[in-house]
């Protein structure tokens, strides 16, 4: 098969990009697949090349956090005035804005399986390593190998919907898989990281080993599959694996047992928001982030944040934000959403106004007033701070984690799925959130989505939390007509609500693949 998906040498996989906490190894660039799975040394360095495989997914397409942003009602494409429409297509679900493009998310889907395939290599030679009578280490590797793997699956499949479902190293030529059986593999492997994975507390884990994934880290991603999956679907449990019930337990387990609490104040979470008040890295919020350093170079070497630069303020350094692409341009009703009392406005968004700053906006498209805070490039005066840190440049060496999985999303997933508990975790949310000024609201579903809007913005979580109310819910909220400026001159921005329904909410899957598999893979619809 000449797919480009997957199918390249294993062994050249397992370069090691990852140079933080535990990560930090030797390249292998020199076994072979049949001599190289011998000992648990060598299962250690493949499973290294796993956790490096998840950290390239978005190191040269778009990444899934910027495009859910860009697809919800929280944010437009925005990129350069004179950039290409790949961006406004995506936005708009509408293929026409740009016809020619028809690969935007290619090495997207190009990389995921490339992960994927590494999982499955791994996975699939696990059994002739001699562990040395180690099976709890054994079932350790296979349970973090597994959790990538279905968290890999879980973002392709709300990207793409159907997509080929391949558990083994092969390049055979599949046709696209029923979402049942790639959420019932997603289930599975969730539930096998969850009871072999040690229940580690928090408090207790190491510092060389943060980063890595948790049985805790593997019962919230449970939640939050469980949500989307019944709620896109209309289904009652996550493909006949996880009832309701089951994954509440799964969440109050996090609550009770994993250690974790809410960082005291909100803008603290972020570096550009606090400055010198970051809690840093790791901190006692984080459940499951994606590692990154600045040292990636053109060679190979992926281990910077090469998708942040897509939110930095267009062209221009404004200390101690950093310039960038101009990318996810914040929709002022998300400004407007909140109360002035909230502290997560100003921690998540950049107000041109209220901060006195003065972009290039004859370069920007679809320019608001409003840019993305929380992951956002970082500057020292006119200076990059990636690049004084030892990063190559500001575009490839940004350093920040992506935080996937917070404890207010545990909270407040266990809320919605009716924890006895919920109002009490829905008002901790908050209370950081409105400090002195905290009046108790009712929980409600209603309530909850909104609070989710409010406490998640720009971390990606929006689009999947409308699209699981019902494409027509998430349509009719995102569709709307309104004034942006492209290059300084005021433009009418439309989106509708008909073209959401048409694509179901789903990207382009790229036009290159579907020739590459001789038309087995079939586009979706709207596109």
């Amino acid at each position: 098969m000449k797919k480009s998906i997957i199918y390249i040498s294993v062994i050249g996989l397992l370069s090691m990009a990852c140079k933080k906490n535990f990560l930090d190894t030797q390249d292998v660039t020199t076994g072979t697949d049949q001599n190289f799975y011998k000992t648990p040394s060598d299962a250690w360095k493949a499973l290294v090349g796993v956790y490096d495989g998840l950290q390239r997914v978005w190191a040269n397409g778009i990444a899934l956090p910027v495009a859910a942003e860009i697809m919800s009602d929280n944010a437009f494409g925005g990129t350069g005035n004179s950039d290409g429409l790949g961006y406004q297509m995506m936005d708009e679900f509408d293929k026409l804005r740009s016809p020619s493009d028809q690969t935007l998310f290619g090495s997207t889907w190009s990389d995921y399986y490339k992960a994927v395939y590494r999982a499955n290599m791994l996975l699939s030679r696990i059994d002739q390593i001699n562990w040395n009578g180690s099976d709890s280490l054994r079932n350790i590797y296979e349970a973090e190998t597994r959790f990538i793997r279905a968290y890999c699956y879980f973002d392709m499949a709300r990207l793409w919907g159907n997509i080929p479902l391949l558990t083994m190293p092969t390049s055979e030529n599949l046709p696209q898989a029923s979402a049942d059986s790639v959420y019932k593999l997603i289930a599975d492997d969730l539930k096998f990281a969850a009871a072999n994975l040690p229940a580690i507390s928090y408090g207790s884990q190491s510092q060389q080993t943060r980063g890595r994934v948790t049985k805790w880290a593997a019962e919230s991603l449970i939640g939050r599959v469980f949500l989307y999956y019944t709620g896109y679907y209309n289904k009652t449990d996550l493909a006949g694996a996880v009832s309701k019930p089951q994954a509440l337990a799964y969440l109050e387990d996090v609550i009770t047992n994993g250690g974790f609490g809410l960082v005291e104040k909100f803008a603290n979470l972020w570096p550009a928001a606090s400055v010198n008040n970051y809690v840093g890295e790791d901190n006692k919020e984080t459940v499951f982030a994606i590692k990154y350093t600045t040292t990636s170079n053109y060679d190979g070497n992926a281990d910077g944040n090469h998708w942040l630069v897509m939110y930095g303020i267009r062209g221009k350094n404004f200390a101690p934000y950093g310039m960038g692409w101009g990318g996810a341009t914040v929709n002022p009703k998300l400004w407007q959403a909140y109360d002035v009392n909230d502290t997560r406005r100003n921690a998540s968004i950049i107000s041109v106004a209220e901060e006195f700053l003065d972009p290039n906006k004859n370069d920007q498209r679809e320019y608001t007033g409003y840019y993305q805070k929380k992951y956002v490039p970082m500057s020292s005066g006119d200076s990059s701070l990636a690049q004084k840190m030892g990063g190559l440049n500001f575009m490839i060496g940004q350093y920040q984690d992506y935080v996937s999985i917070r404890y207010a999303d545990v909270l407040l997933m266990a809320a919605e799925l009716g924890s006895a508990n919920a109002q009490k975790y829905f008002d901790d949310v908050r209370k950081r959130a409105w400090g002195a000024n905290f009046i108790q609201t009712p929980v409600s579903h209603a309530a909850i989505m909104n609070e989710r809007r409010l406490e998640f913005a720009g971390e990606g979580h929006r689009y999947y939390d409308l699209l699981r109310q019902g494409v027509n819910t998430a349509a009719s909220t995102i569709a709307e007509s309104l004034t942006v400026q492209n290059g300084g001159t005021n433009v009418t921005k439309t989106i509708q609500a008909s073209k959401i329904t048409e694509t179901r909410g789903l990207v382009q899957i790229p036009y290159t693949q579907i020739t590459l598999s001789n038309n087995v893979l079939k586009q979706n619809a709207g596109w």
